[in-house]
């Protein structure tokens, strides 16, 4: 396992993130040890998790799992939303960020988090009291480093100038979703994260394992799974391009004997603006392929080969023909 600069930190991140999402829901207590332990050997340090997931079992379990050696670990966690039924239980207020980071560190048993992230854009809170918030957090010693999470490019600047601004301390990462069926970061976000030294970790490299091969075919087409049960997957993945191209995807790597979801990974990780992506499972068969992905020699032409079967997201300022033109 080869490790990278986590922005402009100066600590040193595995390439691969493991995201513990499953604990406690889809992998039981020892499913989730036992996958966690895998990851250690493997060489991963870098693991994240969300006040969310699980209802904080999932932040429970990885607290127990790294007793013992949590210096030797960069963990993230997320804030903004609902963890219960109280209308301020939620968003990025300052009494919220400071309440659910302090709920998040007695999950996990730890003192502080390298990295804490704001899950999503809050609208209603003025960007200059969630920055603020932040900038206390680090001053506190809870949170080393702020990042955020499903923010677009331009909400990112936004609050990366305002830090600089007032001397506080900038955001040094970004959580978007990023794979061969969702490709829009590679407009905006990536080549913006690169420009500030920012790291990326993005989430959902297999698309929710669309880009597996489960889907695919006339057994594919029976197969149950999230994608057809759950209604946010179903909505963010239920185009028809998007099922034809995870076709065009799994033949390709099935002509050339590379596995799907190691391949989709290395795809995002070849990335440059790439810091690591963030891989999850259910069991060890499915973590296992995704380890693997450090195993793929994703050469550029490699990677365009595999980019070319999927839609290529036109440029910020919509012309399409400068795609087309060769780089000066």
């Amino acid at each position: 396992m080869k490790h990278k600069p986590l922005g402009r930190t100066g600590v040193m991140v595995s390439e691969l993130c493991f995201g513990t999402m499953s604990f406690g829901g889809d992998a039981d207590e020892a499913t989730s040890a036992a996958m966690y332990k895998t990851t250690r050997e493997a060489g991963i340090n870098f693991f994240d998790t969300a006040d969310q997931y699980s209802k904080g079992k999932s932040e429970e379990i990885l607290g127990t799992l790294m007793r013992g050696h949590r210096d030797e670990l960069v963990v993230t966690t997320k804030g903004y939303n609902p963890v219960g039924e109280d209308v301020n239980a939620r968003g990025t207020s300052r009494r919220h960020i400071v309440r659910a980071l302090e709920a998040s560190l007695k999950r996990l048993q730890t003192d502080r988090v390298e990295i804490y992230f704001l899950h999503h854009f809050d609208k209603r809170t003025p960007l200059e009291e969630s920055a603020r918030a932040l900038e206390d957090l680090v001053h506190s010693g809870k949170v080393l480093y702020p990042a955020v999470s499903n923010w677009s490019a331009w909400q990112t600047q936004h609050a990366v100038d305002l830090q600089e601004r007032n001397n506080w301390a900038r955001l040094q990462l970004i959580q978007p979703m990023y794979s061969l069926v969702k490709r829009q970061a590679e407009v905006e976000l990536l080549p913006m994260a690169e420009a500030n030294g920012i790291g990326v970790i993005p989430y959902s490299p297999a698309a929710a394992g669309l880009l597996s091969g489960k889907y695919s075919g006339k057994e594919g087409a029976k197969a149950a799974g999230r994608l057809k049960a759950n209604k946010m997957y179903e909505a963010r993945y239920g185009e028809d391009w998007a099922f034809e191209t995870a076709d065009k995807f799994v033949a390709f790597c099935k002509s050339k004997g590379l596995h799907p979801v190691s391949t989709a990974v290395a795809w995002v990780g070849a990335h440059p603006a790439i810091t690591a992506p963030i891989v999850g499972a259910r069991n060890l068969e499915q973590l296992k392929d995704s380890l693997n992905a450090v195993n793929i020699d994703m050469t550029p032409t490699l990677r365009a080969e595999i980019s070319a079967l999927s839609r290529t997201p036109a440029p910020a300022t919509d012309r399409l023909e400068e795609l087309k033109q060769p780089k000066s």
